[in-house]
């Protein structure tokens, strides 16, 4: 169980930094950003990497990336169904 956790707070992690490098782009392009946006890629960070992590019993590092990545493709998702980003309003 200690390990499972340990994941999904290495996947959060992975998912933080992709988080912060979003907002320092809003920041610089002088655009509003949505907190529980900020706040639920970090959740689904945490998920992602939690279960890939526990599913494929990978190492530390892969589960920060897959954190970083998966939330990376779900904004695209989101980018590509909706108009605009939903991390970003406009």
């Amino acid at each position: 169980m200690q390990e499972v956790i340990a994941f999904i707070l290495v996947g959060a992690l992975g998912g933080l930094v992709r988080a912060l490098y979003g907002i320092m782009k809003a920041v610089a392009k002088n655009k509003t950003i949505s907190i529980g946006y900020f706040l639920t890629t970090i959740i689904i960070a945490g998920a992602i990497g939690g279960i890939l992590g526990s599913v494929f019993n990978t190492q530390y590092n892969i589960a920060a990336l897959t954190g970083y990545v998966g939330t990376d493709i779900l904004e695209n998702v989101f980018k590509a169904t909706l108009e605009g980003s939903v991390f970003i309003r406009k």
